[in-house]
């Protein structure tokens, strides 16, 4: 900051009286005219990777009272948040010592050297320097303290960002003047701001007068809720805020003057705010109140000092009567004095919410949007963000997870604004360095990036989780991309399976178009009630039963047809097939429903993939006598569903190649929860019925059918919350275990339960933390169990955030210990899935690590989108998440066989996961993943496509086409053929009447003698 700044400083005078002269305010309303409904996955809006500009300063604040401790010792005067403590917050304890920075400066600077910050921005006590508030006989240990930390910063190249006021005045200037009323004390601060610069300016070139003018008048003067506690009216806050106003004005002067030309420092006044979004962002009143709303709390104070010099008009129109009023002179030498736009953002702006002057609208966290309603209404200022960092509860110690989030969140929308909005923010101050006393919430939060023990002697200094993270970003300035392998071009595997799924598909009973095959004569009674008659006795020849005869059958070809996929995935109803749950009555009509789609989809060369048994959270999908008999409770379930498989395999099996028993048993803990036994006892089943029908497969139709038998995953990918505590990494390779490899490791690897599943339970169950009992599989069923499975079928959506949450109860998800956290800087749905398409690469990864080079088929994965019609971030999520795949292909040597879509239609009511609406119209996300098959991935401009196009593949395409448009090539057939016989009718007795006229005119031609006429 400080060489940068230095050079520039003549730049920068020019700039200041450039603005001085002619800066006017512009209008920020028109932030919220932009669009509003900008998709979260528009550039511009996504996570950004990249650095801030290459002078940007990191930094760091404190505020004396918050840290500095020793409030008595050293000759140290009482200040009015001393009073206020013990007179407003008697019910809290308040260790004495805070975090004592007064007497462990070394530790502070050691953990400025660890963060490696470029400037540290504190603020000096008033009172420390001059007891009693008058500048006339200085505090000799006050002095050494700041001389000490000047002199220790210069030594480390470290910036100082000195603040003359943070809310600390000398406890006998409100006694005896009435504080910020008085206008007296104006010239009180300007002698306290003029010592400081005479005495440490020669090491300072950068001066905050006060910290957040808008609190001190507003809390402090007006709701009570900070120092000196007082329930003013708002014509006290008002005159509070003029003087403050005033004295800030004085100071800059003042420093411009008579230190500036020999000091070279720059000067400004912190102000605070909120952001402020309209109910309605097509509504002008709304947007009205929104800047209403920011120009009587930020505009109250920038709009005299870095616009007008004079207060906006919307308060001066409304506040006439009370608000005071600067004279043309005042105007004048208020206006322009900031050298910079310092600028707080932080939670003391936003509470309590009851006191802040919302409008009605709605408060948003948006920093990126106040900086552009700042550039926009002050002519574009160079801005420090002079505070900013959110707080977390008090017994938090240095696992401040949430804290990071928040930083990254805040950091990166800051970075936005500058590389995409052309904001000139120039440095950002992290809050705080320390936990400390926090004003009116006293100890019960803290805001520190390094955690102190208030009760503790030595008051040391521990980093926080924020501390590591702010470390890596000031050393990386910014967020760089931390992966190996960028996005890349290419191409599948030519016989990659390019599929869609659906869920349960529900049959038809009965035909949809019954008229050809219904044998009965009806008779339309047009006059009366309008309905068909039945005529008895009369018996009609039909045609046999088609496939065509279903129009659920018609929609779903055309519509697959339309994303031209090469596989479908859908799954049985079981109990429509089985109503029994046994062989004792089996539904012909719904297996022909179901061999009808197959058939169909074969004739435009889609494969199924077909699932036997698909339950969901709202649908458990048994039969009904099975489910009163406790359903996978009761071993006898894998009996009956072996029945049912073997049943399938033998209607079915001659069509179908690709078998998914089950889909996701792991996730079937969301029903059978009653306890914990119940849901591994269930799980138990449902491992043991998919060996079961896997074996029989095996042995008694593969021979014959040659397909391949599988049960499908929930697989998302888990990710530390805190990647700087093991706890958490040690979480996210546990949810990993029992999650995905409490099935996988049986089939694939091991033929039991993952053993670090089943010491963890067994962990928690001798500390009397749980009574769950992992079931024990015997050498049979290893056996049984064991390679049964013929690929690894996943379902990716997203990835989790995990952290070590420990628990107990009788319920499994408690045997895990694990807690989610969503990461606010990820796009996501509103079914809040979290948009990151490298955990899915990470997955394959790791299933490749722990289980050797399988087929792998991701059976499903996608993501619900609101959007009607253009389904921008269904785009985004197929176009991500399949690169990331095929990285995974390419380059980690993952055998993945197949991406199925998820899904082919929404439904009505439920999250809309659907390529179709639920009346079959396509979004625009149809065409695009058609595409991508057609391309088979990311091939590269220069090279065509791979796999080459045979002529059946070309041919089977015209069927494909004759067979959807098939009503309409017969009616066009039909139409030619008429045409065609009308024409040749029309020539025929063209020629016939053009020969009878011919013969007609001869009769009038003489004949020779002895000729006869022969008329034909």
């Amino acid at each position: 900051m400080s060489s940068g700044a230095r050079r520039g400083s003549v730049l920068l005078s020019a700039f200041i009286l450039l603005r001085a002269v002619t800066g006017v305010s512009g209008d920020g309303t028109e932030i919220w005219s932009r669009n509003p409904h900008l998709s979260p996955v528009n550039a511009s809006q996504l996570f950004l990777y990249d650095t801030f500009p290459k002078n940007f300063s990191w930094g760091v604040g404190t505020a004396a009272f918050q840290v500095e401790g020793s409030r008595e010792k050293d000759g140290k005067g009482p200040c009015i948040w001393d009073h206020f403590r013990s007179t407003h917050l008697q019910n809290v304890t308040s260790p004495e010592g805070s975090s004592d920075s007064y007497i462990f400066l070394e530790k502070d600077l050691s953990a400025l050297e660890f963060l490696g910050v470029s400037f540290y921005q504190f603020s000096i006590s008033w009172p420390r320097l001059f007891p009693d508030g008058i500048a006339t006989t200085v505090n000799t240990k006050g002095l050494q303290y700041y001389n000490s930390l000047l002199d220790s910063l210069v030594l480390r190249n470290i910036e100082p960002v000195v603040t003359l006021y943070h809310w600390d005045l000398p406890l006998t200037l409100q006694e005896k003047y009435g504080g910020w009323k008085n206008g007296s004390m104006v010239d009180f601060f300007n002698d306290y701001a003029t010592y400081c610069f005479q005495t440490f300016g020669d090491r300072v070139k950068y001066w905050i007068t006060i910290h957040n003018p808008y609190l001190v008048a507003w809390h402090g003067y007006g709701t009570g809720l900070h120092a000196p506690g007082e329930k003013g009216g708002l014509a006290a806050v008002y005159a509070v805020g003029h003087n403050l106003i005033k004295a800030h004005s004085k100071v800059w002067h003042n420093y411009d003057r008579n230190f500036r030309p020999h000091q070279k420092g720059w000067l400004s006044i912190t102000l605070g705010s909120h952001w402020i979004e309209p109910n309605r962002w097509e509504n002008p009143t709304d947007v009205h109140k929104c800047q209403q709303s920011m120009a009587s709390v930020l505009g109250w104070f920038a709009s005299p000092i870095h616009g007008s010099g004079d207060y906006p008009e919307a308060m001066k129109k409304k506040w006439l009567s009370i608000l005071p009023l600067f004279s043309d002179t005042e105007r004048k030498e208020v206006k322009g004095t900031a050298d910079f736009f310092a600028f707080s953002f932080g939670p003391n702006n936003f509470k309590p919410l009851n006191t802040m002057d919302k409008m009605g609208q709605n408060v948003s966290l948006n920093l990126r949007q106040v900086l552009n309603w700042i550039k926009l209404e002050y002519s574009n200022p160079r801005i420090l963000i002079a505070e900013n960092g959110w707080f977390t509860d008090s017994y938090i110690k240095t696992e401040d997870t949430t804290a990071i989030y928040m930083m990254k969140n805040f950091l990166n929308q800051v970075l936005q604004a500058i590389r995409f909005d052309e904001v000139r923010v120039f440095g950002y101050t992290a809050w705080a360095l320390l936990d400390g006393f926090e004003w009116q919430d006293a100890y019960t939060t803290r805001r520190g990036l390094f955690y102190v023990d208030f009760n503790s002697k030595e008051k040391e200094r521990s980093p926080k989780s924020s501390a590591h993270y702010y470390k890596q970003i000031i050393q990386e300035n910014g967020f760089t991309l931390n992966e190996s392998t960028p996005d890349i071009q290419g191409q599948f595997p030519c016989d990659f399976s390019w599929g869609v799924t659906e869920s349960v598909l529900k049959p038809e009973f009965m035909a949809s178009s019954p008229q050809f095959t219904d044998p009965h004569l009806y008779v339309w009674n047009a006059t009366g009630n309008r309905l068909l008659h039945r005529v008895e006795g009369i018996r009609l020849k039909t045609r046999p039963a088609q496939c065509t005869d279903f129009v659920s059958i018609k929609k779903q070809m055309e519509m697959l047809a339309r994303m031209k996929v090469t596989h479908y995935r859908f799954a049985l109803d079981w109990a429509s097939i089985l109503p029994m749950g046994n062989l004792s009555a089996v539904n012909r009509q719904v297996l022909r429903y179901y061999r009808c789609v197959v058939s169909e989809g074969l004739k435009l060369s889609i494969n199924p993939m077909v699932t036997l048994y698909y339950p969901t959270h709202a649908h458990l999908g048994l039969p009904r006598p099975l489910q009163s008999h406790g359903g996978w409770l009761n071993s006898s379930t894998a009996q009956a569903f072996q029945d049912y498989a073997e049943l399938c395999f033998q209607e079915l099996g001659d069509l179908v190649k690709l078998w998914i028993t089950i889909n996701e048993p792991n996730r079937l803990s969301d029903i059978y929860n009653r306890t914990s036994n119940d849901t591994y006892r269930a799980a138990h089943h449902l491992l043991m019925a998919h060996a079961r029908v896997w074996r029989l497969y095996d042995q008694r139709y593969r021979p014959a059918q040659r397909g391949f038998v599988s049960l499908s995953l929930h697989a998302d990918w888990a990710e530390p919350a805190n990647p700087y505590v093991d706890s958490h990494q040690q979480a996210a390779e546990r949810f990993l275990q029992f999650e995905i490899a409490w099935f996988a490791d049986p089939l694939f690897k091991t033929g039991d339960y993952p053993s670090a599943m089943r010491d963890y339970i067994a962990s928690k169950a001798r500390r009397g933390l749980s009574s769950s009992v992992l079931p024990v599989l015997t050498p049979a069923e290893r056996r049984l169990v064991r390679g049964a499975a013929d690929f690894c079928a996943l379902n990716h959506f997203t990835t989790r955030l995990v952290l070590h949450e420990p628990q107990r109860g009788g319920r499994a998800d408690a045997d895990r210990d694990l807690q989610f956290l969503q990461d606010i800087t990820r796009p996501s749905s509103p079914a809040r899935l979290a948009v990151e398409p490298r955990g899915a690469r990470r997955l394959l990864r790791w299933i490749r690590r722990r289980y050797g080079d399988l087929d792998v088929h991701i059976t499903a994965g996608g993501i619900d989108d609101p959007a009607p019609e253009d389904d921008r971030l269904r785009r985004f999520y197929l176009q991500t998440y399949l690169r990331e795949a095929l990285k995974a292909y390419l380059i980690d040597k993952v055998k993945i066989k197949g991406y199925y879509a998820f899904k082919l239609t929404e439904e009505k009511s439920k999250p809309r996961y659907g390529f179709f609406t639920s009346d079959f119209k396509a979004k625009s996300s149809t065409e695009f993943y058609s595409k991508l098959i057609s391309n088979n991935g990311f091939p590269s401009q220069n090279n065509g496509p791979r796999c080459s196009q045979t002529q059946s593949g070309t041919s089977c395409t015209v069927c494909s086409l004759l067979l959807q448009k098939k009503p309409l090539i017969f009616f066009g057939c039909c139409c030619f053929f008429t045409l065609v016989l009308l024409f040749s009718l029309t020539v025929f007795h063209r020629q016939k009447r053009r020969k009878f006229c011919k013969a007609k005119s001869f009769q009038h031609i003489p004949l020779k003698k002895g000729h006869n006429r022969v008329l034909s």
